[in-house]
């Protein structure tokens, strides 16, 4: 766990510097904005640590997960002086962002009080671990990766908006529309797998709460119909593959299919494999039947053979 940990914060550092100065450098206006937007990164990222740490809920940084990313696609739409492609791509992001929002509402994520709301079971189960058996280094644990890290990879994998605004002179194209149409596609997909765990997940608990007993995959106690009939995370395939199609934008823009951009979307490829790993890891513990589970359908991809 820490030593992935350690490459996950190594990799944050390290590929976005390399990235950016092997391909066209940000100077100028671009430069400025990014350095600006920058500045409200690292003032929300310690917010949200003291504020954590204060209260002992963890879940701070998911609250914004959804939100911040919206603030950002406005900021650079604003800043490029309302260039059309940065439109669509900030009206995209905005529709992702209020699904996105609207779901973890549900869940009892947001309270009147901003800064409570119910806790994301793993980090519970990540302070269990020996590693954090000292408060002191889930502080840290807390500060560079649940807050640091994420703030910033938050603004990384939306920062395809900026090498479209350097690119702004190319008039939209073929690879645009499909690129909107893609994301509209696995937003669509999204909505679908968060809803079917959703439901699920209410009847579940009325079941247990209601001493009914309970049959199939109820009595498994995991999803595994619908969408979870083909993957075992739909909802995290779909989210992966929205942020590849905005990418698509940056190289519409650029006429580079590789550019520093892509170091946000791999990070976020990266957070997502280990964020699966530790999930599953915990529902294997849970329930016994959820190995079985595993052979059979695949973790990102429908498993063909």
């Amino acid at each position: 766990m820490l030593r992935t940990i350690l490459i996950l914060i190594i990799t944050l550092i390290v590929l976005p510097i390399v990235a950016i100065t092997m391909d066209q450098p940000l100077e100028g206006p671009y430069l400025t904005a990014l350095l600006d937007i920058l500045k409200v990164t690292l003032g929300v990222a310690l917010l949200c640590f003291f504020l954590s740490e204060i209260t002992g809920n963890y879940s701070q940084v998911d609250k914004l997960w959804s939100l911040m990313p919206i603030g950002y696609a406005w900021f650079f739409t604003w800043r490029s002086g309302m260039e059309p492609r940065l439109v669509l791509m900030a009206i995209l992001v905005t529709i992702w962002g209020i699904r996105l929002t609207y779901n973890f509402s549900r869940r009892s994520g947001y309270s009147w009080k901003f800064w409570a709301g119910e806790e994301d079971y793993r980090w519970a189960e990540l302070r269990k671990m020996p590693l954090f058996s000292s408060k002191w280094r889930f502080t840290l644990f807390n500060l560079f990766f649940i807050s640091l890290y994420q703030h910033h990879l938050i603004l990384l994998f939306t920062l395809p908006i900026l090498v479209a605004w350097q690119g702004a002179a190319t008039p939209l194209g073929w690879l645009d529309y499909l690129a909107a149409a893609l994301m509209l596609a696995f937003i669509w997909m999204e909505t679908v797998a968060d809803n079917e765990h959703y439901r699920f997940q209410t009847e579940k608990h009325r079941q247990i709460d209601e001493g009914e007993r309970r049959t199939g995959e109820f009595a498994d106690g995991f999803l595994q119909s619908g969408l979870w009939a083909c993957f075992r995370h739909p909802n995290y395939t779909a989210e992966q593959a929205i942020w590849l199609s905005f990418y698509l934008f940056s190289v519409s823009a650029s006429g580079r299919w590789l550019n520093w951009s892509l170091a946000g979307v791999m990070l976020l490829l990266l957070l997502f494999r280990g964020s699966a790993d530790f999930s599953e890891k915990i529902s294997a513990s849970k329930y016994p039947a959820y190995a079985s589970y595993q052979k059979r359908v695949g973790r990102f991809l429908p498993r063909i053979f």
